[in-house]
């Protein structure tokens, strides 16, 4: 397959390919959400979305721009970090 790939490596050495998966507190309702969540076809917006509602799920206190790190690969198949501001408005667009 071409494209962007997903794997999450355990301390053995041992790899797993994902679509969308969850790690750290609370992984397993997190992941379980995921499953229920997740398409092939979902645009970018929706995945967004369902990341923050993934996220959302565990985490303590009120998730702004400055406590959490979103992270997309574009159409260009380039791993890109947004900007605090681009966090902000995809946060306000899920209240």
């Amino acid at each position: 397959d071409e494209g962007p790939h997903l794997f999450q490596v355990d301390p053995s050495g041992t790899y797993y390919g994902w679509k969308a998966t969850a790690i750290g507190k609370n992984f397993k309702n997190a992941r379980s959400f995921l499953e229920r969540r997740f398409r092939d076809d979902l645009e970018l917006e929706d995945a967004i979305h369902t990341a923050l509602l993934t996220m959302r799920e565990g985490f303590e206190g009120e998730m702004d721009e400055n406590n959490i790190e979103l992270a997309i690969v574009g159409p260009d198949k380039k791993f890109r970090v947004l900007k605090p501001s681009e966090v902000r408005d995809y946060l306000d667009e899920a209240n």
